[in-house]
């Protein structure tokens, strides 16, 4: 029972030893270090990033509203075109000879 204990203290040691070495270990260890986010930091975050998400889609409505409008501004200039094609024509004397 002991010479497992020691083979087991002995791995669990050395794989301690190595992760704290490791890179990975080492961010483990900073953010165990640094002081956790409080909930008042974590809620002006989030607020910060709702804000910023808003913004965008306040300018994603101002840009879809001239979009629209830029649509609607081709779309009747189709129409005079299209219309302007069926309107009938004059008489095909030429100006100024007719009486």
């Amino acid at each position: 029972m002991e010479d497992i204990l020691a083979i087991v203290l002995i791995f669990g040691g050395g794989s301690a030893f190595l992760l704290a070495i490791s890179p990975i270990g080492q961010a483990i260890a900073a953010r165990i270090r640094s002081s956790a986010p409080t909930a008042d930091q974590s809620v002006q975050r989030l607020q910060e990033g709702q804000q910023a998400v808003l913004e965008e889609l306040e300018s994603l409505r101002q840009e879809m509203t001239e979009v629209q409008e830029r649509l609607d501004f081709a779309e009747r200039l189709l129409a005079q075109y299209r219309e302007a094609g069926r309107l009938p024509q004059g008489s095909s004397a030429p100006r100024g000879e007719g009486a």
